[in-house]
């Protein structure tokens, strides 16, 4: 597994939000890292895999953003930022494994002769019915 090289992160310090009380409005103990893709010197499959697992945290200039203010400090949150990103990588660098049509069940089977039995018996019903003699 490859790691993405510091020019292509950059991190942010920004105030934390929720409770905390005054040492929350006082730092800037949140981290924000940012993932510039095009730098990141991934191989293509991985950048796709990688922007798509991330979800809203892409935005539209390339780039993943990982906020972490779970901690107080600053130090805590840059480690679980990069924490993060290091599991998010870990996932995109997994190739995800093909489909292989199988045959279908014996009971998937059964129940598609059964709907095909079902229908056969309500059109039955729509015929005019046989004459006594």
């Amino acid at each position: 597994m490859q790691k993405i090289p510091h020019e292509a992160l950059s991190f942010h310090f920004i105030r934390a939000t929720g409770p905390g009380g005054q040492h929350v409005n006082k730092t800037s103990s949140a981290v924000q890292l940012r993932v510039d893709l095009a730098r990141s010197g991934l191989p293509p499959a991985v950048r796709e895999r990688l922007a798509r697992l991330a979800g809203r945290r892409a935005n539209r200039f390339g780039e993943i953003v990982i906020t972490a203010d779970r901690f107080r400090s600053q130090r805590q949150n840059r480690k679980d930022a990069l924490a993060r990103l290091d599991r998010l990588l870990a996932r995109a660098w997994r190739r995800p494994k093909p489909r292989i049509p199988t045959q279908p069940t014996a009971a998937s089977r059964a129940r598609r002769l059964a709907g095909k039995k079902l229908q056969g018996r309500k059109k039955l019903l729509r015929h005019r019915p046989p004459i006594a003699d």
